[in-house]
Parts: structure tokens; sequence; C-alpha cells
């Protein structure tokens, strides 16, 4: 492909002025055209759930061992995502991203990330341990989610394009992931604030269930964790 070919495309993007609409759902990347179109969301809660040692897994374990692996929980955190209304609009690897829009959005999302700690530890874990009693392999998990607005646009080349989700809280919540304290699910204090209480209070006594931390790698801003399980 010669030079002048990317030139002008680039030259394009930079120069198009931008189409923009708001968002009344999800969109598929069919939704947008390829040039400067964009779909915009005054707010909306992302989710990022994580597959933590994942490097080591595949340096130590067989190839089917981490795929298996990779599946299992790639298939509970997207089915537990969709299940509480958000949209699966990523596979990276051994990550998935999900969105979700609509007056309750931050509940079910927070709702999701703990489901998916409850879905590790209660059901993936012990299958991993019944199937594989000589392996001391445990799988170890992180659940990013923040709100804000979001803008999503089409990219990529003709015939081989995805979204790209531009916003704050993708960001966010993909670096909330990289956090390795004792907590599964991290919520920033934008996602926090718009709980209902069934997510903030939990047990028969009500009580807390997230706890507050200065965020130290992010100006010291107010993050909350949780280390608890929502049945599934």
């Amino acid at each position: 492909m010669a030079n002048s070919t990317l030139a002008t495309q680039v030259a394009t993007i930079f120069k198009e002025a931008w189409a923009t609409r708001a968002g009344q759902k999800v969109p598929e990347p069919s939704d947008l055209k390829l040039g400067n179109d964009a779909v915009e969301f005054d707010v909306a809660t992302i989710l990022y759930a994580d597959l933590t040692g994942s490097t080591k897994l595949v340096d130590a374990e067989s190839w089917t061992f981490a795929a298996e692996i990779y599946k299992a929980y790639l298939y509970c955190a997207a089915t537990i995502v969709r299940a509480e209304g958000g949209a699966i609009v990523s596979y990276d690897g051994d990550r998935i991203m999900g969105v979700f829009i609509g007056q309750r959005q931050a509940t079910p999302a927070a709702k999701a990330g703990l489901k998916i700690n409850y879905a590790v530890q209660e059901i993936i874990n012990p299958a991993l341990a019944a199937q594989y009693p000589n392996n001391a392999f445990t799988i170890s998990q992180v659940v990013g989610i923040d709100t804000s607005p979001i803008r999503a646009a089409r990219t990529g080349v003709r015939g081989d394009n995805d979204l790209v989700w531009v916003g704050r809280a993708a960001n966010y919540a993909a670096k909330l992931t990289d956090l390795k304290l004792a907590e599964r699910t991290w919520v920033t204090k934008a996602s926090y604030d718009r709980l209902a209480e069934d997510a903030k209070l939990g047990g028969p006594n009500k009580q807390p269930i997230w706890k507050p931390y200065n965020w130290t790698q992010m100006n010291n801003q107010s993050i909350y964790g949780s280390t608890w399980r929502w049945s599934v």
C-alpha cells in the first residue's frame, strides 16, 4: 500500500466533521458509518472483567488447560453481564467489556461484578479442582466499573471493523482491574454514588459491602472495593 493512501485517509479522519446523535441503545458496528460518525450517551456505565495472572498461566500450563480457563471465565462473566442487562461490546483476550445504560445502570453493573466473583469462587474454581485434583491452580480475577459520558464510533477498515468506546469510563474501568488487593470488584465514586441501597448494603444486618480507598495511581480519587459475592 502506498504511503499516499494512508496519508490521505489519516488527513480525512482529522479534517472531517463529526456527525453525532443521542444513543437510545447500545449500537452495533453496522449502526455507524466508518467515517466520523458517533453515538453519544450522556451517561453510561462500563464494566471490565479481567482474568489475572494469565501470562503465568500460559507460561506454566498447557494451552488446552489455559483455553479451558479462558472459556470458563469468559462464559460466566459474559452470561452474568447480559443477565443483568448489560451489552457485551468487546472480548479482548482474557477480559470482556460490558456497557450498561438506563436509569439504574450502575446498580446492575455492580451486581454483575459481585456475581462474577461468586461464579469464580463458588462455581469455576470448585469445578476446576474436581477435574484436575493434582493441579493447584486457582482462578483470580478483578472487575472494574466506572460511569461517565461515552461516545461510540466505528473504527477499522471496510470488511474488518468494530466499535471504539471513547470516554473516561472505558479507561478507568480497565485501569481498576490492575488493582491487586483483596477486593475483587471495584467502582469509582461516580458509579458508587448511583448505586441503589440494595447494591451498597448486604447480609442480614444490612452492612456496607464496599470499602473506600484513595486511588493513589490516579491522583487519590475516591474508589470503592468489595470482597463480597452475590449468588447467581
